[in-house]
C-alpha cells in the first residue's frame, strides 16, 4: 500500500556532486540519482530540471520541493538575489540563481536552505537528533560546515551561521598555510577533503590511517568543536560527511582532543552523558545529507 503522506521532492546540491530524490522520507525513498556538480551551474540545473520532469510523469506530481544548497547563500526572502548560491569557491557557481529557477518548475512551494542546515533538519525530524530541540551537525567533506539547531530552529542572523570558516589555535609547530581561498588556515582551510588532499598529496581515501596528517585534521575538528559547544551548547553534536564516513577511526582521535581542549572547564560526562555519546555519527548515515531537501520540502506544507 503506498504512502498517503505527501510526496516530497529534494536535491542536495554539494560541491561535488548533487543527489536528487523523490519520496516521503527515509522508509519511502522512491528514486534517487546523483549528477556531478561541475563547473558548469547552467548545465547541472538543466540535468536537475529534467530529472524531476521525468519523476513528475513516472510518479505523478509532488506537493513540495526542498533545495539543500553548499553556500554562501542568499537565505534573505526580501532580497532579489533570495536563493542565490553567491560568494563560493566552486568554480562556475559564484552568483547563481538556483532557488527561484528551479521554483518555475513546478507551482508548488520550495524550501531553500543550506545542505547542513538541511541535514541538520533531516537529523532532527528522523535521526540521531529526534526529540533535541538543541543540536549541531557538522559535515566534514569537500568543505566544512555546521548547521546550529536552537530551540528547534536553525540559528539565522544576517545569514546563515559559517562555523567551518573560523579561525582556530593551530596544533604546535603545524604552519602549513592551508587550502581556503578567502582565509587560509580556517577549519576547511585545514580540515576538508580538498585541504586533506592539498596538503598530504593524495585524496583522503588514500592516506594510511597512521599518518600524521589525521592527528592534525582531528585537531582542527576538535577545536571547531570546542568552540560550538561554548557559543551554543548544544545537546548533541553530529558530524557527517564523506571524510567523516571514510575515516570513522578519526571521530574518536577528535573527541579525545575535544576534552583536552575543554581541560575541564565543562564536565561533559555530567552534562551530557560523555563524549563519546555526545560527539557521534548522523542516524541517517549518508542519507542525512538528501533527506535533509525532504526535510526542508516537507518544512513547506
Amino acid at each position: 500500500m503506498k504512502s498517503r503522506k505527501p510526496l516530497l521532492g529534494g536535491v542536495e546540491l554539494g560541491g561535488t556532486k548533487c543527489v536528487c530524490l523523490i519520496g516521503t522520507g527515509p522508509g519511502d525513498i522512491r528514486e534517487q540519482i546523483s549528477i556531478a556538480t561541475g563547473d558548469d551551474a547552467n548545465a547541472t540545473l538543466n540535468r536537475i530540471e529534467g530529472v524531476f520532469q521525468d519523476w513528475s510523469i513516472a510518479y505523478g506530481p509532488i506537493a513540495a520541493l526542498g533545495v539543500a544548497s553548499f553556500g554562501p547563500v542568499e537565505l534573505n526572502r526580501t532580497s532579489a538575489r533570495y536563493g542565490f548560491i553567491t560568494s563560493t569557491a566552486k568554480p562556475g557557481w559564484r552568483n547563481t540563481d538556483v532557488a527561484r529557477r528551479l521554483a518555475k518548475l513546478f507551482p508548488i512551494p520550495v524550501g531553500f536552505d543550506t545542505d547542513v542546515n538541511g541535514a541538520a533538519l533531516a537529523e532532527g525530524r528522523w535521526g540521531a537528533a529526534k526529540h533535541l530541540a538543541d543540536f549541531a551537525y557538522v559535515t566534514v567533506g569537500t568543505g566544512v560546515g555546521v548547521g546550529l539547531v536552537v530551540d528547534g530552529r536553525p540559528a539565522y542572523g544576517f545569514s546563515h551561521s559559517e562555523l567551518g570558516h573560523i579561525r582556530i589555535v593551530r596544533k604546535a609547530g603545524d604552519s602549513w598555510r592551508g587550502a581556503c581561498e578567502f582565509h587560509g588556515d580556517c577549519v576547511e582551510g585545514l580540515a576538508s577533503g580538498v585541504a586533506i588532499a592539498a596538503r598530504a598529496g593524495m585524496p583522503a581515501s588514500r592516506i594510511p590511517e597512521d599518518s600524521p596528517v589525521w592527528d592534525l585534521v582531528a585537531h582542527a575538528l576538535a577545536q571547531l568543536l570546542h568552540t560550538i559547544v561554548l557559543a551554543t551548547a548544544p545537546r548533541r553534536i553530529l558530524i557527517g560527511g564523506g571524510v567523516a564516513e571514510g575515516r570513522p577511526e578519526l571521530l574518536q582521535c577528535v573527541r579525545r582532543q575535544l576534552v583536552e581542549s575543554l581541560n575541564g572547564y565543562l564536565k561533559l560526562d555530567e552534562l551530557t552523558g560523555g563524549v563519546d555519546s555526545y560527539a557521534v555519527p548522523p542516524g541517517l548515515g549518508p542519507l542525512a545529507g538528501p533527506l535533509g531537501a525532504l526535510a526542508l520540502a516537507a518544512d513547506t506544507i
